[in-house]
């Protein structure tokens, strides 16, 4: 059997919804969707929920539109809710036919319909680039010029639209949005893939905590520090940071906090 994916699942909600009593056709979608006696519902982790991905949530778990969707449904089918995190939605789509999920909701193209069976659109989504402060980027055409660098998730409807519309560049590959928007963030890449809904979450990351430090800079917003050679191989080393870094952070480390007497103490 087939999992199934997107509008079908949204059909099968509308449906459930409806007021009165348990029908035989709800007992028929129960052993369908959910023959294990629960509901796995295939999702795409990323750092902000989309149309379709979701994102951890503050207190565990996971937040977005497909959770809520995979709760209301099983909750009508009347069986409990299991979630089955995947990287990204083209290893969630890959894990179908392993039966790895029941349901899940997923963006649809040509490639994806040859795995999974999809029903009616539930949502209209749009995916489109998000740049770097001070990009000159301004419009799809000026992402397709030579030496630009374009950047994507691999096996995702949105880095196979994307690259279907560039004529010049080649797009770079990267396994999750994570690594996706640390391209970004480090300089690696000029322009990020995905759909309108993430890039909107992510663009507050990226722009609101340094909009105001980098305000009247326009570019040139990291340094290379050369770092000596790697022990062993001799392999060159360096540093990329930002410049005009907060002030208030020097001599502080990254890492954890250490921990104080009172929160390793153990009984």
């Amino acid at each position: 059997m087939r999992s199934i994916a997107v509008a079908w699942v949204a059909a099968v909600l509308a449906f459930a919804c409806a007021a009165g009593p348990a029908r035989a056709d709800d007992t028929a979608a129960k052993k369908e969707l959910a023959p294990s006696g629960k509901l796995r519902i295939g999702i795409a982790v990323a750092p902000t929920p989309g149309a379709g991905n979701v994102a951890p949530g503050a207190g565990g778990g996971y937040r977005g539109v497909a959770i809520d969707l995979g709760e209301e449904l099983a909750a009508k089918l009347g069986v409990p809710a299991q979630f089955v995190p995947y990287p990204n939605s083209g290893a969630l789509t890959d894990a179908a036919a392993g039966g790895a999920w029941d349901v899940a909701f997923l963006p649809v193209d040509a490639q994806r319909k040859a795995k999974v069976d999809f029903g009616s659109a539930h949502i209209v989504l749009q995916s489109t680039y998000l740049v770097a402060p001070g990009s000159t980027i301004a419009s799809l055409a000026e992402a397709d010029k030579a030496g630009v660098r374009v950047a994507g998730v691999e096996n995702t409807a949105t880095a196979r639209a994307a690259q279907a519309s560039l004529k010049t560049v080649t797009m770079t590959l990267v396994k999750t949005a994570d690594e996706l928007f640390d391209l970004l963030k480090s300089g690696q890449a000029d322009a990020i893939a995905l759909s309108r809904e993430s890039l909107t979450q992510l663009a507050a990351k990226l722009f609101g905590p340094l909009a105001e430090r980098y305000a009247t800079r326009a570019g040139g917003y990291t340094r290379v520090l050369k770092a000596g050679f790697r022990y062993g191989d001799q392999a060159a080393m360096a540093v990329i940071e930002l410049v005009d870094r907060d002030p208030d952070a020097k001599g502080q480390d990254s890492g954890p906090p250490p921990a104080t007497e009172e929160t390793s103490a153990t009984e």
